[in-house]
């Protein structure tokens, strides 16, 4: 597990009460652009790198950023090896058993089916496709709930792995976030289009926290919120997210 410190915030004025998360860890894949990325020289970046600094910055905390597979991200919050994650993660009422979140920082993002053009399925009644979704993900929960029947899905690791696997013609179609997929399409010039309807699954997407973490959760909600009113949020979403937005701005 490779360790990215970030000089993200001021500490707290000297003498003042020791805040139990005043260094916090932040988990993310590394791998669902533009959400989170490694850039040339192998750091973290992308959107919720950019807001996750401002965050930190505005909430007064020095924050850490660590490279967690997908899979093993919520157990491994739970068994204390991070303190909180931002990687693109869907709020919903299955995850928030387990976990807690803080307020969205983007709406919630319609999940889209794309397949290579001249695909032969009726998108509307799917019958005979190899599905593809990336494990863990709330377009997996949809498509084991909803798809199965007639189907085959067919789980990855990783968003790539997905991709590449559509690409070479092992699967049909994938279902996966739209503000995922938006920029692969555009880049792939006419390889894979959007089909079917979209799929509206999930409350947005939040930082995710251990529900003991109740301090952690009102300062960091504090900040989201102070950088939605000053339109920082939406200048971020704006510039990673092209055609997107704003949101919380008029």
């Amino acid at each position: 597990m490779k360790n990215v410190l970030l000089a993200a915030a001021a500490v707290l004025a000297l003498g003042a009460p020791a805040f139990a998360q005043e260094n916090v860890r932040i988990a993310t894949e590394g791998a669902y652009a533009p959400w989170n990325f490694l850039n040339d020289a192998g750091e973290p970046a992308g959107f919720e790198i950019d807001l996750g600094n401002a965050i930190c910055e505005k909430a007064g905390l020095t924050c850490e950023w660590i490279l967690n597979d997908w899979d093993s991200m919520i157990p491994n919050m739970l068994a204390g090896n991070y303190d909180m994650l931002m990687a693109g993660m869907s709020i919903t009422e299955e995850r928030q058993q387990t976990i807690d979140f803080t307020q969205n920082y983007f709406p919630p993002d319609p999940s889209k089916f794309v397949a290579a053009p001249g695909a032969n399925f009726d998108f509307a009644n799917l019958q005979g496709a190899r599905i593809g979704v990336q494990s863990g993900t709330i377009q997996a929960a949809y498509a084991e709930a909803n798809l199965a029947e007639g189907n085959t899905i067919v789980s990855f690791a990783t968003a790539d792995q997905n991709m590449a696997d559509l690409m070479a013609g092992n699967i049909d179609t994938i279902l996966a976030d739209g503000a995922y997929l938006e920029p692969i399409v555009t880049a792939a010039n006419g390889a894979i289009e959007f089909v079917g309807e979209d799929v509206l699954i999930g409350g947005g997407v939040g930082a995710g926290l251990r529900k003991e973490d109740t301090e952690l959760k009102a300062k960091l909600d504090e900040a989201i919120t102070a950088l939605k009113a000053d339109g920082t949020v939406d200048k971020l979403i704006g510039q990673w997210f092209e055609g997107q937005g704003p949101f919380f701005t008029e």
